[in-house]
């Protein structure tokens, strides 16, 4: 499921292969997969003849310059990944189909060199926009300061995992990301995140820190240590405990109950 990490590797991938290559053609198919009211028609006059500038990103929300144009933004939901010519990013889909079906390229565009750009998602749930809000997300993970973190944790009585997904709070932290981080942290993912002291803040900034690193080197938010015992009957990593399994923040949690407090 792409978190911040597969985010920024279809970033990547845009920066390197998908800047400064005129646009020749617009293709959306799926006029459900457009949002804030716009159509097929809409994004072909904006982006037809124009070139992609610089690519950024927010959280989860990519978003690519266009020259003298809008902004382009793109979600990849839960299943998304973007191919440039040959070479994917995004998703690494352990949990739906790396088959290349036509009908799952939802947008993309044909440079008049020849290549291509799409964004291929199997369950539907990214999204295309032009010019989106961007003041919408809170400070991106990477740059998330102790300080920061102190004062969105410190005004919430919501279990602290439930507020690091909040997007509108902190951008880019998903279900796994969020998991890792509070295992290394040693904190109960619904633990009240006002109940947090000084030094429970510094540990968790730290382990969410240190979290995007090592993963970010390792290829992605699947491969945090937490994972192999992410099922029914996984053992903590660290201490041998079974694994606790919960809903909290309206998503499936795994938590060591000795020394996650």
């Amino acid at each position: 499921m792409p978190e911040l990490l597969e985010v920024e590797q279809a970033r990547a991938l845009i920066e390197a292969h998908g800047l400064g290559r005129p646009i020749a053609r617009v293709e959306a198919p799926d006029a459900w997969f457009l949002k804030r009211e716009l159509t097929p028609d809409g994004v072909k006059r904006a982006l037809r003849g124009r070139q992609l500038v610089t690519a950024r990103r927010r959280g989860k929300l990519l978003l690519v310059d266009t020259a003298d144009g809008p902004v382009l933004g793109l979600h990849l939901g839960m299943s998304g990944r973007v191919l440039i010519d040959d070479e994917a990013a995004g998703d690494p889909l352990l949990y739906a189909s790396n088959r290349d079906v036509p009908e799952w390229r939802r947008f993309g565009m044909r440079f008049a060199d020849g290549g291509s750009l799409y964004l291929r998602d199997p369950r539907r749930l990214g999204a295309v926009e032009l010019d989106p809000d961007e003041d919408r997300l809170g400070p991106d993970a990477t740059t998330l300061t102790r300080a920061q973190l102190a004062a969105i944790l410190t005004r919430s009585r919501a279990p602290v995992k439930a507020v690091l997904m909040d997007q509108a709070r902190i951008a880019g932290l998903g279900n796994l990301l969020t998991d890792e981080a509070l295992w290394r942290a040693g904190i109960d993912p619904a633990r009240v995140a006002s109940s947090l002291d000084d030094a429970d803040i510094t540990v968790l900034h730290r382990a969410i820190r240190t979290t995007l690193r090592v993963l970010g080197r390792r290829g992605g938010s699947h491969t945090g240590d937490h994972m192999p015992a992410r099922f029914p009957g996984g053992l903590c990593p660290r201490d041998g405990t079974p694994f606790v399994r919960r809903t909290v923040g309206g998503r499936t949690t795994y938590s060591c109950p000795l020394h996650q407090r």
